[in-house]
Order: C-alpha cells, then sequence, then structure tokens
C-alpha cells in the first residue's frame, strides 16, 4: 500500500509539471563531471543535504572569500542557439575572476538551476560546462540545486545562478590602500563581451527574440556566445608570489567603474589608448548603435578583462611569469597622485570612438 500511495503522488507531482524522474536522470548523467572536480579538500558532494569542504592544516591564518553573481540576458543567446555547453563558464567567471581580485585562491561552488522543464540532457549539458570551468579555475563544485519550477518561466528557459568561496591567508588579500603613485597598470585580455551588457547587445542588434538571433551569421552568433576568460590559473601564481598589490575584475560598468574600486581615493589610473587591442566586436556594437563614448566605456569591458596593479620594479618579472602562463598582457598605464576631484580614470591619447 505505501508503494502504491508514492507512485500516486509521483503521478500527481509529474502532472502538475515536476518530473523527478527526469531530475534523477540529470544527475546521473552529469556526476561524474562535478565528480571530476573534487579536489582532496572535498569531504562530501553530491547527494547530502549540504557540501563539507576542510580548509586542512597549512593554512595560518584563513580568511574565506565569497561571491555570488549569475549571467544575465546572455542566457536568452544561448536558449536561442539551443547551445548549453559554454554558459556554464560564464558563471564560473563571474564569480571565480571577482574571488581572485581579492587576493584568494577559489576553493569550492554550488550551483542553482532553475528549469521550466527538467530535459536530463540539457540539464547535464549545462552542468557539465559548469563543472569543466570549475576545475579549470581550481575550484570544487561541490553541490547545487536543479529545480524544475513549472510556471515560472517561459518554454525552454532557464536561469543560472552561483555560489562560490575562495581561501587566502590574512596578509595574502590584496589591499587597495598599498596602491601608490608610479605603480603600473596591467591589462589582460577579454576573450570578448563576457557576461556584461548583453541587453544593450540585443538592443543594438536588434535580437528580440529566438529568430532573431538564429538569422545573424554563424561568425557573429559565436562571438556573442564565446564565454568569459577565466584568470584563476594564470593569475594565482602571482598573487601568490606576492607580485600584485591590487586588481579589478572589469565587470558590469565597465574599466571606469570597476578599477576604482581596487584604488585608494587619493591617486587615479591614467590609461593610454591603444595599449592593448580593442576586440571587432565592440567596434560593431558602437557603429551599428551609434553608441558615445561613455556609453562603451560604462557598458563593455572593451577588450580587458582584467587589470594588475603592480609596483614599477615588479612589472618585469610579473610579465615573464604570465607569459611562462601563456596569459597575454599588456602595460596599459600607471597610476598617480590627485587631488580627489578629478575622476579616478583618465584616459589619454586618441580615443578609439
Amino acid at each position: 500500500m505505501a508503494n502504491q500511495i508514492n507512485d500516486n503522488e509521483q503521478n500527481a507531482y509529474q502532472k502538475a509539471g515536476v518530473d523527478i524522474a527526469a531530475g534523477e536522470r540529470a544527475v546521473e548523467l552529469m556526476q561524474s563531471a562535478v565528480a571530476d572536480t573534487y579536489t582532496p579538500e572535498v569531504i562530501n558532494g553530491l547527494g547530502g543535504f549540504g557540501a563539507a569542504y576542510a580548509l586542512g592544516s597549512n593554512y595560518q591564518d584563513p580568511v574565506l572569500v565569497s561571491g555570488s553573481d549569475g549571467v544575465g540576458t546572455k542566457l536568452l543567446l544561448a536558449i536561442a542557439a539551443q547551445r548549453h555547453d559554454t554558459i556554464g563558464q560564464d558563471l564560473v567567471g563571474m564569480v571565480a575572476n571577482d574571488i581572485l581580485v581579492q587576493g584568494a585562491k577559489p576553493a569550492f561552488m554550488l550551483d542553482y538551476l532553475a528549469v521550466d522543464k527538467m530535459r536530463p540532457e540539457v540539464v547535464a549539458e549545462i552542468v557539465t560546462g559548469i563543472a569543466k570551468a570549475s576545475k579549470a579555475s581550481g575550484m570544487a563544485l561541490i553541490g547545487g540545486e536543479s529545480a524544475e519550477l513549472p510556471g515560472l518561466y517561459a518554454k525552454n528557459h532557464y536561469d543560472l545562478a552561483a555560489f562560490a568561496v575562495g581561501v587566502a591567508e590574512r596578509q595574502q588579500l590584496l589591499n587597495p590602500q598599498t596602491v601608490s603613485a608610479g605603480d603600473v597598470l596591467i591589462g589582460l585580455p577579454s576573450s570578448g563581451i563576457h557576461s556584461n551588457g548583453y541587453s544593450l547587445v540585443r538592443h543594438v542588434l536588434g535580437i528580440q527574440d529566438n529568430e532573431d538571433f538564429q538569422q545573424l551569421d554563424s561568425d557573429m552568433q559565436e562571438v556573442l556566445l564565446t564565454p568569459t576568460r577565466l584568470y584563476a590559473e594564470t593569475v594565482w601564481p602571482l598573487i601568490e608570489a606576492g607580485l600584485i598589490k591590487s586588481a579589478a575584475h572589469i565587470t558590469g560598468g565597465g574599466i571606469v567603474e570597476n578599477l576604482p574600486r581596487a584604488l585608494p581615493t587619493n591617486v587615479l589610473a591614467k590609461i593610454e589608448w591603444g595599449s592593448w587591442p580593442i576586440l571587432p566586436i565592440f567596434n560593431t556594437l558602437q557603429t551599428r548603435g551609434n553608441l558615445s563614448l561613455d556609453d562603451m566605456l560604462l557598458t563593455f569591458n572593451n577588450g580587458l578583462g582584467m587589470i594588475l596593479v603592480v609596483a614599477a620594479d615588479q612589472v618585469e618579472v610579473a610579465m615573464a611569469q604570465l607569459t611562462q602562463h601563456d596569459q597575454e598582457a599588456y602595460v596599459i598605464g600607471t597610476v598617480a597622485n590627485c587631488d580627489n576631484q578629478e575622476p579616478q580614470v583618465k584616459f589619454t591619447g586618441d580615443a578609439p570612438w
């Protein structure tokens, strides 16, 4: 009788739009990719009511640095393309890169995926992408939640969010207050738009529905779906070596709003136009949208995904280490004193727009 009641309850729930069996199938499909991210510090992962992670005894004064974020309306383009293998890297990049610029090593992450209907293969594709990017950032994907929410999302739509934690020795944390005039700015190139500004991108390119996106040429589709670059593997060794004073992850708000977060209030960043390559997609967006320089600076990364602040006498060593790790990098400017009345980011040279 008990089994019969359970069967009826499951059937009723399925009639209401939630397929428990499909959810279990999705877990089966993603499980190996998730387990592949586990490090020795992971005590338990999928399957429990919570995930446990051991810091170990190697830290003297450990500090946990946390971050939470989503992907934004770039999801609509992944849905339109019916391509779900790269959007997970955007999710990981948003949180892992944020943790990194605090001076912490990304340690573990949990994801939240909400769908209109549980499609095991699609869910597994999304989570496998998250797992691969987590591993590339040195993070264990130790848990999360996949929720089927009929009636809340449009057909074939879903949303992604993540919560991640990094670990650092207290003395290792990057501190904007250590930045001073004469320090040098090193820019690390972005892979493209990353995961910010897509509402403006869709407006400029006239993408109102799936068909609009599908009518774009294949090269443009590929550019728009290019995932966020992950910097943990190449930047962490510099942090560990004490070569970086401060750093900024260039996300929403662009350079002009994110770089000041990595500076004390008594200095400004002088950035030279032309010191790094601006990717063609940004020129395309500016031209088609007739966007002002301010629009471009406040919305997009314009080719720089991360900016490092390094002491002048450490630049050569830092650049050499970045090259050793196959990380492109450009000296883009310097730090100068300011009178607190000036904008904290000042561009010199000929602006591209």
